[in-house]
């Protein structure tokens, strides 16, 4: 009930607090309940961050309900400014990916939200249950404003473990699972007295490098992590197929991970009790993610169509998370996660109908807004992505970059600033978030 009534209050501040200035003067096209204006290569989103509060996950109980307490945040990208994970949903082939911190001016804050990709499902044993969650969208259409529902729809369903004796039994945390040192190429890093940003973690297929990155999946109970009857399957370390858990931390193989085939990437530092990770989940797999109002993400991924069909069938996505939701519980009880309370989520690239080549983004927090502009689905191939949090001005970024560019090991403010400029006029969409 209570997920429910948040969800109609979300939608709500959706139609009252966005503003738009994208392409859609130029045209539009309604699909599936989604207006779909015109094809770009960029999208930025201005005037991100805004004072508010979430509810920051205290306990988890038996009971299946969860204890939490408000926090407060304020600040230009704000709550996006706290740690987020990076979340992959398949059709899907990685084929790189790094993540880049401020060298210098950010320091850490203690982090408290949680999100979740434009999806809604519980999670249970045995259970595969869609909830259907609408955002309301305001758009500038052939020089009209226009209103109207985006449909997304729920995450992987979780993957059962072997039966616990008693929901009791089930609950009680399992030993934390220690991650091993990950027998993959360590990348040589040179510093450069004039990086801006310097690489915290980079994966490369190709070559099997994993260096400051972890994969994990909600596939506790198997390898690692932890099942039950109440809340189903915590973090676990991620299988190299990527379709389930394992015992210890592992590298993504270079192959395709199929449809509705969910996994996420943090950073390599294991959160310990007292630290900034907040509450997690009992007897999870709990690392940090990626902090700070200034933070980089340069992606290479393709989006092949399998055409396949049923329940999340062909709809790859690429998204970001407030660390706090999947550390607590990703999908089920909303009182378990800081998502529906407003601590955060940015869609980057997500299919939203069965088999199309489109791909839209959508920020999710207390006062939300989505671009109604797209990138084309690279399904032939791979594209590479720049995703870029710019404290000084508040914007929040998405820049499809050349295929020749390149993910080192810094970066300069002026490389930065050339991936910020490489899309002009038709090829930007850019969208306000009004106050």
């Amino acid at each position: 009930m209570h997920f429910t009534m948040r969800i109609a209050s979300l939608v709500l501040a959706f139609a009252a607090s966005s503003a738009v200035a994208d392409q859609c003067a130029s045209g539009s096209t309604e699909d599936g309940g989604n207006f779909f204006c015109q094809l770009v290569d960029a999208v930025q989103y201005s005037n991100v961050g805004h004072a508010g509060s979430y509810n920051k996950v205290t306990s988890m109980g038996s009971d299946g309900k969860c204890a939490s307490s408000p926090v407060s945040y304020s600040g230009s990208l704000a709550p996006l400014d706290e740690e987020v994970s990076l979340h992959f949903r398949g059709p899907i082939t990685l084929k790189q990916v790094a993540a880049y911190t401020k060298t210098s001016g950010s320091a850490k804050r203690d982090t408290h939200s949680h999100s979740r990709h434009g999806h809604k499902a519980f999670h249970a044993r045995a259970l595969k249950e869609t909830i259907e969650k609408r955002d309301v969208v305001t758009a500038t259409i052939d020089g009209k404003i226009a209103t109207w529902e985006n449909d997304y729809f729920g995450g992987a369903a979780a993957t059962p473990a072997p039966k616990a004796d008693t929901a009791s039994a089930a609950v009680a945390a399992a030993p934390a699972v220690k991650a091993p040192v990950v027998a993959a190429t360590k990348q040589k890093q040179t510093a450069d007295p004039n990086a801006a940003y310097t690489r915290s973690g980079y994966y490369d297929a190709e070559s099997q490098t994993l260096d400051g990155l972890t994969f994990l999946g909600n596939y506790g109970g198997s390898g690692s992590g932890v099942f039950d009857n109440v809340f189903g399957n915590s973090l676990s370390y991620l299988n190299s197929q990527g379709t389930g858990g394992a015992a210890s931390s592992s590298v993504l193989n270079n192959a395709l991970v199929g449809s509705n085939k969910e996994f996420a990437i943090f950073s390599d530092t294991e959160c310990v009790a007292g630290d900034s990770c907040g509450y997690t989940r009992p007897g999870s797999v709990a690392y940090h993610g990626f902090d700070g109002a200034d933070k980089v993400f340069l992606l290479e991924f393709g989006m092949p169509s399998d055409s396949s069909s049923g329940f999340n069938a062909d709809m790859p996505a690429v998204w970001l998370l407030n660390a706090q939701i999947p550390r607590t519980l990703q999908y089920g009880e909303a009182t378990c996660s800081c998502w529906t309370s407003g601590c955060g989520e940015f869609d980057i690239a997500e299919v939203l109908i069965s088999g199309d080549n489109r791909c839209k983004s959508t920020l999710h927090t207390n006062t939300p807004g989505g671009s109604s502009d797209y990138f084309a689905r690279p399904t032939s191939g791979t594209v590479k992505m720049a995703v870029i949090f710019n404290g000084a001005d508040g914007t929040a970024n998405i820049q499809q970059l050349s295929s020749d560019a390149t993910f080192p090991s810094s970066l300069t403010s002026d490389q930065v600033t050339q991936f910020l400029g490489s899309s002009t006029g038709s090829k930007l969409s850019s969208f306000a978030i009004a106050a």
